[in-house]
């Protein structure tokens, strides 16, 4: 499914005030990602953390990297700015696109990429961190799969035949992805999170706060109107659990892999290794 870019960018721009108390699965993700490099033997001298909204991993970051040069990255100017008064110490903050990112070929150890690769194109953000990351660098990552909010979605096709809740990857195919981009060792695991409401309004309205609206480029257009919204409400009160709440399923996926040494070309006279540093020129 296409996603509209410009779409997203400027939700996320309006969400930036709301998003901290919004993203309650997105800090869940980050918090667990976190975690998972405290096993990982590394010491980094730049960390990149890919779309870092408010920068809610920054401390996390710094306490587990001290020495590190952090680097934060998104797309939403106002998610960097709503996020400055949270940090301290030394960081610089890029708003520049994960798939066009103003950073120097093999300059980053570590990219730190939560909740971001379903706003993406696979293809071209893994070549952007296969450029970036110095061989054998760490890219670490959580985003979400196929049965992210199955509940919404199986809801709205009893209303109507639009798109409403977006296609996410699987995470057998962003295996075979960082493969077929030459990644070496990935590693792949899914977690299934229940989040619930008191209502359809709340799960929406969460949503939007969280900038997480719908942005496929075949969406309706305009407004919902409020015979939709009432369809849909009677539609999602029908499956409430037994506490009279309405779940909302997150089906999350972390991974990490390592940037090869060189890359492996196809050639006519045969596969031919090339060293990075032979690709990109700074």
């Amino acid at each position: 499914m296409q996603l509209d870019k410009r779409h997203v960018r400027r939700h996320f721009q309006s969400a930036a005030a709301t998003y901290d108390q919004a993203a309650v699965v997105q800090r869940y993700m980050a918090d667990e990602l976190t975690s998972r490099l405290q096993v990982v033997n590394l010491a980094p001298e730049r960390v990149l953390d890919v779309g870092c909204g408010t920068g809610y991993a920054y401390q996390g970051l710094v306490d587990w990297y001290p020495d590190a040069d952090l680097i934060l990255l998104d797309f939403a100017s106002n998610m960097l700015r709503q996020g400055l008064s949270l940090r301290t110490g030394q960081n610089h903050s890029i708003c520049g696109d994960v798939e066009a990112m103003p950073i120097a070929p093999h300059s980053v150890d570590l990219i730190y990429c939560n909740a971001v690769l379903h706003w993406c194109r696979l293809d071209a953000v893994l070549l952007e961190f296969l450029r970036i990351l110095k061989p054998q660098g760490l890219l670490t990552f959580s985003t979400f799969g196929p049965d992210t909010l199955m509940e919404l979605r199986a809801a709205w096709e009893q209303v109507d035949t639009n798109i409403h809740v977006h296609d996410f990857v699987d995470m057998h195919n962003i295996g075979d992805a960082l493969v077929q981009y030459q990644f070496d060792t990935p590693v792949m695991d899914v977690d299934y999170l229940k989040v619930t409401h008191k209502d359809l309004r709340s799960v929406l309205r969460d949503l939007k706060q969280a900038g997480t609206n719908n942005a496929a480029t075949c969406r309706e257009r305009g407004l919902l109107g409020k015979g939709k919204l009432d369809k849909l409400e009677k539609v999602m009160d029908k499956s409430r659990n037994e506490q009279g709440l309405i779940e909302s399923t997150y089906e999350i996926v972390y991974g990490h892999a390592w940037a090869p040494t060189q890359i492996v070309l196809d050639d006519t006279a045969g596969d031919v290794a090339v060293p990075l540093s032979q690709l990109y020129r700074s």
